[in-house]
C-alpha cells in the first residue's frame, strides 16, 4: 500500500522514513539519518517541491487524505532537512553544541 498520492510515486521509498507527523520525530530522524541519505532524499524531492505544494493545495487544509497529509508531511521534512544539505553539510547546527530547538506550537493541517 502506497503512502503517497500516485503522482508522486517516485517519492515513496523516502515515505516510510520522511512522512513523521511531528517537528521533533523530523528533527530526531535528521540528527540520526546518515548524510548520504539525506541528501538522497532532499535530491529526490526538492524538483517536485512546488508541484506538490500545488498538489496539497487542492484539498482544505484540515479536510487532508491520508495520501496528501502524508506528502504535506514529507514536505515538512524537506524543509528540516534543507539548511543541513544546503548549508552545514552535516547533520546538526554547527558550532551549537547539544542546542535543541524545542518545538511550542507547530504547524498542523
Amino acid at each position: 500500500m502506497s503512502l503517497l498520492p500516485a503522482d508522486f510515486a517516485e517519492l515513496e521509498p523516502f515515505a516510510s522514513k520522511w512522512c513523521l507527523a511531528s517537528e521533533p520525530e523530523r528533527w530526531n530522524e535528521r540528527i540520526k539519518t546518515p548524510m548520504p541519505q539525506i541528501v538522497a532524499f532532499y535530491d529526490a524531492i526538492v524538483p517536485r517541491a512546488e508541484e506538490a505544494i500545488a498538489y496539497c493545495d487542492r484539498y482544505p487544509l484540515h479536510d487532508l487524505p491520508e495520501d496528501v497529509l502524508n506528502l504535506m508531511h514529507l514536505l515538512y521534512s524537506m524543509i528540516m532537512i534543507s539548511f543541513p544539505v544546503e548549508a552545514w553539510g552535516q547533520q546538526r547546527v554547527p558550532d551549537a553544541g547539544a542546542a535543541e530547538f524545542p518545538c511550542v506550537l507547530e504547524p498542523t493541517p
